[in-house]
């Protein structure tokens, strides 16, 4: 990716090798991401699936350039796109899609697997279709990287299966055995559904073992959390051993019962004949990725849980995880909604020489849990709506600006696919007469002049925003004739200043825009790049409703060299972080999209008052963000900082650093104190229908 190999600074290529996971010290059992499995409302058949992705990839072929966001500024050119989608479909039908205005678009019931198909332009390459359910396997062009397994039974919906009297409680013995393979059977979906509220979502976490990793696995749950087995498990089947255990109890852990929703999984591959295909049971089927398709690698895996300690503590005790991140209640506080997380991971001892080799490895396994401080807020609504399980499901590319342009641009010219959180535009820039004055070093009267000036002609909003597509010639002309011709560049660049004030000249002009247009997170650890984006629920059956939703990163390493070898030093897996400055970004955004939804309806049914509720709550999550960016970036720099003294043995500075970590997280704890209370004296004045 051009961001990258900007920002890295380096011209010569990346060449890599995946070392193996040195042998674990504690005596657990080595892990590393497999799949994810997904339960869903209805699946179409599998030629139909098929059809789409050949009228996909013979739409990039024949629409050319006009399809591809490559090299393009702003894009594919959309509307030639869309004349060519509609020309194709006048010849080989609407497979799947149907026929669809891109206008009218929505999140909500949308066929998953259509989605990766054509907003991301993954293919289906494993399937099972036997007994009540089908099942397919859909991967990225590397067949190495993301595994998103999704299963429907063939004639209920969830909250049917959900409702029907089943074998679930039986004995084992006494249970009808399944045509298909035990963990794709409709049971499976009835137990999931029966604790989820009926709801579709993400319903197993998959791991690979290596031989013996299963029974070393078992053997620590049967000992330490018995209650978290599931009944008759390990099973044998030709190829692989499979362990399910539940993920979580339903509240502190031993003392309260397990959790029968999400299930972690545990699979040990037997077989090595080459026909394996993520599961027993799932045959492998021919798929072409089409040019413009992104290889993704998974990142790590979030959930919103009870007892965010008991999971701690119950991976630790079990796999030997342990924390490495945590963002404590003032770094994610949206007004009034307050919540505690920490990234927790393994150690596999991985040494990543290459850009490569930290891009595709999936030894390394990080599990954020988020829990709820409040009762307001999106992780304590998803608890109380629909229980614990996966929040969202992290996959890492190489190059994002041209994956969410990508997404983006197939939305708009198919009407199908994926869309993504909108983030505040104040969060990667604006432009004041203070902010221009002190940018381009001139005297605060001036700057009031030539920002009037731009306000006048359109180009500056009444939010400070300056215009997205203005040029360079009418930012000119709109200003006063003693303008400094040079101040056009920091009108520009006010586009993305905040984004600039981090990044400098790393990147150019053209990324900091793509990453502006697509709504595109950053944040900087040390030298190390993050770049990180959201979308919008997936498996959302009802509009409002909770629901799960992807994230798709770009993490670009620093190279470093061991000053005292001289050699390139190995990179660190999760280099770049998990965006402590974007942590609270998402759950405002979360906030803010909510809000921006109830103004709409409410402007809709002519309720001015409730309109104007909204509003403000709009600009108050806003409000905010800009308020707590610049202390999260100076968290940000406290901790990289301190992690860089602690790996050089230099205590005195790490405690410098940790002192000054302190203290931002209490001036962010002031902010999150002041916008809770805002926030609470705006509820209890809501007008009627809030």
């Amino acid at each position: 990716a051009r961001a990258g190999a900007q920002w890295r600074r380096a011209a010569r290529a990346a060449t890599a090798r995946r070392a193996c996971a040195m042998p674990s010290a504690s005596g657990m059992a080595a892990v590393s991401f497999s799949h994810v499995h997904m339960y869903c409302d209805s699946l179409k058949e599998l030629e139909e699936y098929k059809q789409l992705e050949q009228k996909l990839n013979s739409f990039v072929e024949k629409a050319g350039p006009a399809a591809r966001a490559s090299g393009s500024r702003q894009g594919a050119d959309v509307a030639e796109g869309r004349s060519k989608w509609l020309e194709l479909s006048g010849t080989v039908g609407n497979p799947v899609t149907g026929e669809k205005d891109p206008s009218k678009w929505t999140p909500s019931r949308q066929d998953v697997v259509e989605q990766m198909l054509v907003g991301l332009g993954w293919r289906i390459t494993g399937v099972c279709q036997k007994g009540d359910t089908r099942t397919f396997v859909i991967t990225s062009k590397d067949p190495s990287g993301v595994k998103f397994v999704v299963t429907a039974h063939n004639k209920l919906d969830m909250q049917a299966l959900g409702e029907r009297p089943d074998a679930e409680g039986q004995p084992e013995a006494k249970r009808p055995k399944a045509e298909a393979a035990d963990h794709f059977s409709a049971a499976h979906l009835a137990r999931f559904s029966r604790h989820r509220a009926g709801r579709e979502g993400v319903a197993v976490l998959g791991f690979a073992v290596a031989e013996g990793g299963v029974a070393r696995i078992r053997d620590k749950y049967a000992e330490l959390h018995p209650k978290l087995l599931v009944e008759g498990t390990p099973r044998e089947h030709p190829g692989a051993k499979i362990l399910e255990v539940y993920a979580y109890y339903k509240g502190e852990k031993r003392a309260s019962d397990a959790d029968p929703g999400t299930v972690l999984r545990f699979v040990e591959q037997v077989s090595s004949d080459g026909t394996f295909c993520v599961l027993p049971g799932v045959d492998k089927v021919d798929a072409a990725f089409e040019q413009t398709s992104h290889a993704a690698y998974c990142d790590h895996w979030v959930s919103n849980v009870v007892s965010r300690e008991g999971f701690l503590d119950t991976l630790n005790d079990t796999l030997g995880f342990s924390p490495k991140v945590d963002f404590n209640a003032g770094v994610v506080a949206a007004g009034e909604a307050q919540i505690e997380s920490t990234v927790i991971g393994n150690e596999p001892g991985t040494k990543l020489d290459g850009f490569q080799a930290a891009l595709q490895d999936q030894s390394q396994v990080y599990l954020p849990i988020n829990n709820a401080l409040s009762e307001v807020g999106h992780v304590h609504l998803y608890l109380k709506e629909i229980g614990q399980g996966v929040q969202h499901i992290a996959s890492r590319v190489a190059d994002l600006p041209a994956l969410v342009q990508r997404a983006n641009d197939f939305r708009k010219m198919t009407g199908a696919g994926l869309s993504f959180l909108s983030i505040p535009r104040s969060y990667y820039g604006s432009l004041t007469a203070k902010s221009l004055s002190k940018a381009a070093d001139i005297d605060l009267e001036a700057a009031e002049r030539y920002v009037a000036a731009l306000r006048d002609a359109g180009i500056v909003d009444k939010s400070d925003i300056v215009d997205l597509d203005v040029a360079r010639e009418k930012a000119q002309a709109a200003l006063p004739k003693d303008a400094d011709p040079a101040l056009v560049d920091h009108v520009l660049r006010a586009r993305y200043s905040n984004l600039y004030a981090l990044l400098r000249d790393h990147i150019g002009e053209e990324t900091y825009m793509r990453i502006v247009r697509n709504n595109i997170l950053v944040d900087v650890q040390g030298e190390d790049l993050l770049m990180q984006i959201f979308t919008n629920t997936v498996l959302q059956r009802a509009p409002g409703e909770e629901a799960p939703f992807l994230e798709f990163i770009q993490r670009v390493c620093s190279e470093k060299t061991d000053d005292r070898t001289g050699q390139p030093k190995a990179m660190k897996p999760g280099c770049g972080g998990f965006g402590i400055r974007n942590f609270l970004t998402l759950f405002l955004s979360i906030e803010v999209s909510k809000a921006t939804k109830a103004r709409a309806d409410a402007e809709a049914m002519g309720k001015q008052a409730l309109a104007a509720y909204y509003g403000k709550m709009v600009e108050a999550f806003t409000s905010q963000l800009d308020e707590s960016n610049p202390v999260l970036t100076a968290i940000s720099d406290a901790m990289t900082a301190e992690g860089e003294a602690l790996e050089r043995g230099d205590a005195a500075a790490a405690a410098r650093c940790s002192a000054e970590k302190a203290k931002g997280q209490e001036a962010l704890q002031t902010i999150s104190t002041k916008f809770k209370g805002m926030m609470r004296d705006l509820r209890q004045g809501a007008p009627a229908g809030a």
